[in-house]
């Protein structure tokens, strides 16, 4: 019985801690995760093919390094797989933003910090629904978000978003 209410307990800690993390992201690095909004609202499609060439690029070297039997190759393996999804959080932080953005619609009156811990709430239930959250949402979010971070860190911009990316040029030389 103290075995599931560990578990139970765990499960719940993260649940909480998510948005926080994703809400920790957007405050920290607007800028950057202002940027994985833009490319995530103009080319999903782009964020999610770069994400999955990413995701195997990645993928390949880590199960190999996992599968030696030499623990230092285990220990590289599972920093790089911490390394990657720690990055990824950037993406994760664009799509709670994007989320966000939608579920205000045209309410003048909400908060934007309001609206993106809303965003994360929902991306995270989205990914914690059994079977359709844990087999599409989750890993579509997850090569998603290593998209959007892939293109976010490189300053790679959409063409369409050449005038959101002068006011993003105005956010970065004010910090």
């Amino acid at each position: 019985m103290a075995d599931i209410s560990a578990v139970f307990g765990i499960l719940l800690l993260l649940g909480v801690c998510y948005p926080g993390m994703l809400a920790a992201m957007w405050l920290l690095f607007p800028a950057t995760v202002e940027r994985a909004r833009v490319r995530l609202e103009q080319t999903p499609w782009q964020c999610f093919w770069l994400g999955g060439v990413l995701s195997a690029l990645t993928v390949i070297p880590v199960v190999v390094l996992l599968a030696l039997p030499f623990g230092p190759a285990k220990f590289i393996g599972w920093t790089v797989i911490t390394l990657v999804l720690s990055l990824s959080n950037i993406g994760a932080a664009g799509i709670a933003a994007k989320m966000g953005a939608r579920l205000a619609g045209e309410n003048a009156h909400a908060q934007p910090a309001g609206a993106f811990v809303r965003g994360a709430v929902a991306l995270e239930l989205a990914m914690a629904f059994p079977a359709f959250g844990w087999v599409i949402v989750l890993p579509l979010a997850i090569v998603m978000s290593i998209g959007a971070t892939g293109f976010t860190l490189l300053h790679w911009v959409p063409k369409r978003a050449v005038p959101e990316a002068a006011k993003l040029v105005a956010v970065n030389s004010e910090q």
